[in-house]
Formats: structure tokens, C-alpha cells, sequence
């Protein structure tokens, strides 16, 4: 369990995440971070559920309003306490941002086709349909001709700008509790996710759902270090296996994430498949390391090939930065 002054600090994190993204949720992640009554109130989670990302959406489930001052959070929580915390329990931050793609094509444009991705934690699987989309990175170029919605990520450095859109021949991914595109219910939290201010996020996710429920991706429930070398096994069978996440490998304790970098290492030097990760600075250590020594500005993470460092990327994909 986090003592008082580990849970603000992830508080306080979180609002620096946020900032410029979210004001309301950059006020209530500092504002929990000074109050104690709401600090012995997440003390009682299990320490991988007293994110902020996910209690903000759990109190938002039950009625609090967002945008909104602090005061409505807390009333929220403590007026509504056992069901906000049995949503807290039961659900996960499955936040499945779409916009991420814009970060993670001028990589996976470059791996060869046809791909058949492997997507880690997929969620509802919306992160499989790179072909999907067309790209804007200002000022550097854009790629059409998908017939989809735009998607944008502001560039920097020698960013590969690709030609075409990537030709995906399969998709598949594993979670532990795979989202359902048709259900209406699994569809309603993935919007609660949604950061209060973002209604551009919200419009970009219900269009995603529409093309995820065109063609849904195989999704396998179950633990990934499990479900990965069979899932790359599969797919090779119909392409370049390329396995990838996003702000995935954060909700594995330190040694799941030692056992899941010596698996895709192995893989990857076995010629098994192609990695790219997408991660926080100190999720991944290992890939962190092989970049710039003063790593990314607050806030951003790192895109990995196959465990090195080839950009800082912003979390929702608005940005990329080309090393």
C-alpha cells in the first residue's frame, strides 16, 4: 500500500500530465494531493487501482459532473463511496486513444507488408486499423487517401513522413478483459475515459468504435505473457508480426515487466516478429536508456523499435519528437 506522500506525489504527477490538457483534471489531481481525508480514501484500493485517471472516471461514472470544481469530486467520492469503489475494482483504464496511431505509423510504415499486427492490451482493439486513417504532422507533411478521419500529431526532428498508408493483412491482440465494441455498456466507459475538456477525443473515439465494429479485430482475454508467442505465431502466418502497445507495460509490477522485455527481446532477436512500444519514460527503462541522456520533456513518452529509442511521443499522440 502507497503511504500519504507516495499517493500525492502520483497525484501531483498526474496533474503535470494533464497540464495543458485538462485543467479540471490537473486541478483535482493537485487538489487530492492536499487532502488528506481523500488520501485514507484511496488508501483502501489495491495500489494498482488508485490511479487517478481511473478514480476520476469511476467518480464520473456515478455522477460527477466535469468539468467542475474540486468539491464536486470529493462529494462524489465520499457521498457515493462503496459504489465508486466497487467500479474502481471492477473496471480498468482500457482508454484505447485512437489518436496514438498518428505517432506510431511513421514506424510501422516502415516494417515492410503486409503487416499483421499484435496489438498488447488492446482494449477494444481500436489501435489496429492504422490503414484506416489519414495523418497530418505539421509541419513536415500528411498522408490520404484512407477515406477516414485525420489524425494529428505536431512534428519535430527527422521525422519519416511515409508515402503510403501501411497494408495490414491481420489483426489481433490480447487484454485482460477485451472490450466489446457492440455493447453499449463497454462503449459508455470508454467514453467516460475521456478527459473532461477533450469533446475532439470524444468525436475521434465514437468514430473508431464505428470502424472497429466494421470489422472487429480477434481479440484473446488472458494474460499477455501468456498470450503473446502463440498471438506471433498466428500472425506470422499472414504477414510481418508486429507487436505493439501504448501505455500498456505501466500496469505490470516491475518483474512481469522484466519477464515481458526478456519475451520480445527474445522474439525480436529470434526474427519472430518486429516490437514497437510506446511507454513512459520509466516504464521501460531499458529502451529509455538507448536514447538522449536527458531524456523526454514531463509528460512525454517513448517510442521504441524493436527496445531502442527512436522518438519522445505525447501520451494521446498530439506530438512527436523524431531523435
Amino acid at each position: 500500500m502507497l503511504l500519504h506522500g507516495e499517493l500525492a506525489e502520483r497525484y501531483r504527477d498526474f496533474a503535470a500530465y494533464t497540464r495543458g490538457d485538462s485543467p479540471c483534471f490537473e486541478t483535482w489531481a493537485l487538489a487530492v494531493a492536499r487532502d488528506p481525508e481523500i488520501l485514507d480514501w484511496l488508501s483502501d484500493l489495491p495500489e494498482g487501482k488508485q490511479q487517478p485517471n481511473l478514480v476520476f472516471a469511476a467518480a464520473r461514472w456515478h455522477g460527477a459532473e466535469a468539468p467542475a470544481p474540486y468539491a464536486e469530486l470529493r462529494r462524489v467520492l465520499l457521498t457515493y463511496q462503496t459504489a465508486v469503489k466497487q467500479t474502481i475494482r471492477d473496471r480498468a483504464t482500457q482508454t484505447n486513444e485512437v489518436g496514438r496511431l498518428a505517432t506510431l505509423v511513421p514506424v510501422l510504415a516502415g516494417l515492410g507488408e503486409p503487416l499483421a499486427l499484435v496489438e498488447v492490451g488492446a482494449s477494444a482493439g481500436l489501435c489496429l486499423f492504422p490503414d484506416r486513417y489519414d495523418y497530418e504532422w505539421p509541419p513536415f507533411g500528411a498522408l490520404r487517401g484512407s477515406t477516414g478521419p485525420t489524425l494529428s500529431a505536431d512534428a519535430r526532428g527527422p521525422l519519416p513522413v511515409p508515402r503510403r498508408h501501411p497494408r495490414v493483412a491481420w489483426r489481433g491482440g490480447c487484454d485482460l478483459n477485451p472490450l466489446d465494441v457492440g455493447d453499449a455498456d463497454e462503449t459508455a466507459w470508454l467514453e467516460t475515459l475521456v478527459w473532461p475538456e477533450q469533446e475532439a477525443r470524444r468525436r475521434r473515439l465514437r468514430s473508431a468504435i464505428r470502424i472497429a465494429s466494421d470489422d472487429p479485430p480477434r481479440l484473446l482475454a488472458g494474460d499477455l505473457l501468456d498470450l503473446v508467442p502463440d498471438l506471433v505465431a498466428e500472425a506470422g502466418r499472414h504477414g510481418v508480426p508486429v507487436v505493439f502497445h501504448s501505455a500498456v507495460a505501466a500496469y505490470l509490477d516491475e518483474d512481469d515487466r522484466d519477464r515481458f522485455v526478456a519475451l520480445m527481446t527474445q522474439l525480436v532477436a529470434g526474427g519472430r516478429c518486429r516490437w514497437v512500444s510506446n511507454e513512459a519514460p520509466g516504464v521501460l527503462p531499458s529502451v529509455t536508456a538507448t536514447g538522449p541522456a536527458a531524456g523526454p520533456p514531463t509528460g512525454r513518452f517513448v517510442l521504441g523499435l524493436d527496445g531502442r529509442a527512436l522518438a519522445w511521443t505525447h501520451g494521446h499522440g498530439h506530438a512527436i519528437e523524431w531523435l
